[in-house]
């Protein structure tokens, strides 16, 4: 580290959605200066951060002169122009994830590849460039067909579960997988330093909705074997190590019925399967991504309560001015935490906050996010 943290460090974030909006709360003990590039003039990070520029992520032009007098550039979404990232490098800018990993992450068909040859355990899969590369699918229907680049938040996904499906199926550059039938979806968050320290956050379980493809309740402690828990850690490690990365890497899993870990996909930043360590666990993901980036000893991970957290998601058949309800109902109950977007408008599925509930009980941390669930609302 160059600078000290004492007003000196010019840090730079890709994008200021809510993922930049927690880095953004965490850095402030850090005394750094923040500055955020969105394409969003309202984006969540605006009213946080020392300054906030409205431009494209995807330009790099725009990239390249925002980050040129900065001494760190660091993400919270992959959508980024990865040839200003190496341009920035280059010219001694430090860029974490950097971006040689960003810029595989950013394709689901080499992180495919990636855990091939490195012997990642995945499920069987095909890259797909035409059609008729589908039509001729050496994978059997079912499968699940992802778009190589710009999917997020369960978008960019089908499950071709018959040859009609083929008829709407995406024609872009895409991969397919085998279709499998798992028992849980699980994730491990693993951070690692330049110095090549590594350290896991204990691993999590998570129940998407259907409708959007979004988590929607995600539980830790996991209740899974310790075999198991100890099995996809260090599958996270691995990957990490042999990425190199620096920062922090969320690793998807699929537990098979069978009681195999699949690796599913990554996603090189802070995660959405991550939010319930800034109450349930003694460092945050937040806190140990700038510990990461910053080359400092990585934090304590270990849980301190059983934690549910829940997305607060803009509810079906409502678009515009965000309206919340249950919100004093919720914060009447013990060991519940609210964190709210700054999204000013909501829509269907939106991802407007999230909720973490914390109780020494695990059965009944688990029964009141129930609650929170039935009562929290977000209409328009």
């Amino acid at each position: 580290m160059a600078k000290d943290f004492y007003g000196e460090l010019q840090l730079g974030i890709l994008g200021g959605g809510q993922l930049g909006r927690m880095v953004i709360q965490e850095a402030i003990n850090y005394n750094v200066n923040i500055h955020v590039l969105d394409p969003d003039k309202n984006a969540p990070c605006r009213k946080l951060c020392n300054r906030f520029e409205v431009g494209s992520l995807s330009d790099f032009h725009t990239v390249y002169n925002f980050g040129k007098d900065l001494d760190m550039l660091t993400i919270e979404i992959e959508k980024v122009n990865v040839d200003a990232l190496e341009k920035l490098e280059e010219e001694g800018v430090q860029v974490f994830p950097q971006s040689r990993v960003i810029r595989l992450i950013q394709d689901k068909g080499l992180q495919k590849q990636f855990f091939k040859q490195n012997d990642i355990p995945t499920a069987p899969f095909q890259l797909i460039s035409t059609k008729e590369n589908l039509l001729n699918a050496n994978i059997n229907i079912p499968y699940i067909q992802k778009l190589r680049k710009d999917g997020y938040d369960g978008k960019g996904v089908k499950k071709i579960a018959s040859q009609e499906d083929l008829e709407h199926a995406f024609e872009e550059p895409s991969m397919i997988e085998e279709w499998i039938d798992f028992e849980k979806e699980i994730a491990v968050i693993v951070a690692r330093n330049d110095k090549g320290d590594i350290s896991a956050f204990p691993l999590v379980e998570m129940e998407f909705n259907p409708q959007a493809n979004l988590v929607e309740f995600l539980i830790s402690p996991s209740t899974l074997s310790f075999e198991i828990q100890q099995q996809a850690e260090e599958i996270a490690k691995k990957i990490a190590n042999d990425l190199q990365i620096v920062g922090l890497l969320a690793v998807e899993m699929f537990l098979t019925k069978q009681g195999e870990i699949l690796v599913n996909e990554l996603a090189p930043r802070p995660h959405n399967s991550g939010h319930q360590t800034i109450e349930g666990n003694y460092t945050s993901q937040f806190a140990q991504h700038l510990r990461a980036i910053f080359n400092l000893p990585l934090g304590n991970t270990s849980t301190r309560s059983n934690a549910v957290m829940i997305n607060l998601l803009g509810e079906e058949g409502y678009e515009g001015l965000a309206k919340y309800e249950g919100i004093e109902e919720i914060l009447d109950m013990e060991g519940v935490y609210l964190h709210l977007y700054g999204k000013k408008y909501t829509k269907p599925f939106r991802k407007m906050g999230h909720v973490c509930i914390v109780n020494d009980n695990r059965e009944l941390a688990i029964s009141n996010a129930r609650k929170v669930q039935e009562i929290l609302k977000v209409k328009a």
